[in-house]
């Protein structure tokens, strides 16, 4: 795993959680400059998806060693964690677990996906294949790019920046991190003093992720934006800017 920090020493701590067979570079490229001016940035790859070889284990084995970094090299506590898609799943366990404290959990527009080992083995055979599926082809690959361009309003280079992902690293990698999300369970009603659950909710997803986020969070701010799934991480200023202000309220509010 790698981790990278960025910005001002003294100023607030934020760390950056990529989703689903994604670095950070690709998943918040587009508003790392934004992010890095106002905040000290933590920036994290996975093992398997860090460029080193080696394969991602399972999502408790990387929460551990992000847990470890944090008591390490800032005494245990972090100003905030902003986690996209799937990367809402480490913020979810790192408060849950209470190993380090995390004042503001952001949460993007994650789905929150839990089930049983049989269950998630068949959602992995299904899904998976069709995620690196493209690759392989170059009429696939075209389609594929049009139709992320045509869904998420991304310009051609952003597009082809998060089709390479699919590519660049392991299928084992991102089978593992697949099928081991679905397996790693938040508790119901979570809360933990002096820390507050925020979500930047995506309308177009659908209403029964509201409830997830209910469910598992104790009083959430859920901030509601006319969007598609993280779509403000795509290139778009219309997306972006609402967003990254909603991000600027909740690192400055009291907990």
């Amino acid at each position: 795993m790698t981790f990278e920090e960025f910005g001002t020493e003294n100023e607030k701590t934020l760390m950056l959680l990529p989703g689903t067979c994604c670095d950070w570079q690709t998943n918040f490229g587009t508003v790392f400059d934004a992010l890095s001016a106002k905040y000290r940035l933590i920036c994290v790859n996975y093992d398997g998806f860090d460029g080193s070889g080696k394969i991602f284990p399972d999502m408790i084995t990387v929460t551990e060693k992000i847990e470890r970094y944090i008591i390490e090299e800032h005494g245990g506590r972090l100003d905030a964690a902003l986690g996209s898609s799937l990367g809402s799943s480490f913020v979810g366990q790192l408060i849950q677990r209470k190993r380090v404290h995390i004042d503001h959990g952001i949460f993007g527009s994650p789905d929150l996906d839990q089930s049983g080992k049989v269950a998630a083995k068949l959602q992995s055979m299904l899904v998976v294949p069709l995620l690196t599926s493209f690759t392989k082809n170059e009429k696939k690959q075209k389609k594929t790019k049009e139709l992320l361009k045509k869904t998420f309003l991304m310009n051609d280079e952003t597009a082809g920046k998060f089709m390479d992902c699919f590519s660049k690293f392991s299928p084992e990698s991102i089978k593992n991190e697949y099928y081991t999300d679905l397996l790693t369970h938040l508790e119901d009603d979570i809360y933990v003093e002096h820390t507050k659950a925020h979500f930047i909710y995506a309308n177009k997803m659908g209403e029964k992720y509201l409830k997830r986020y209910r469910r598992y969070f104790h009083d959430p701010d859920i901030r509601e934006f006319d969007m598609q799934h993280e779509q403000w991480l795509f290139g778009e200023e219309k997306y972006a800017a609402p967003v990254l202000e909603a991000i600027d309220e909740f690192m400055n509010m009291p907990v």
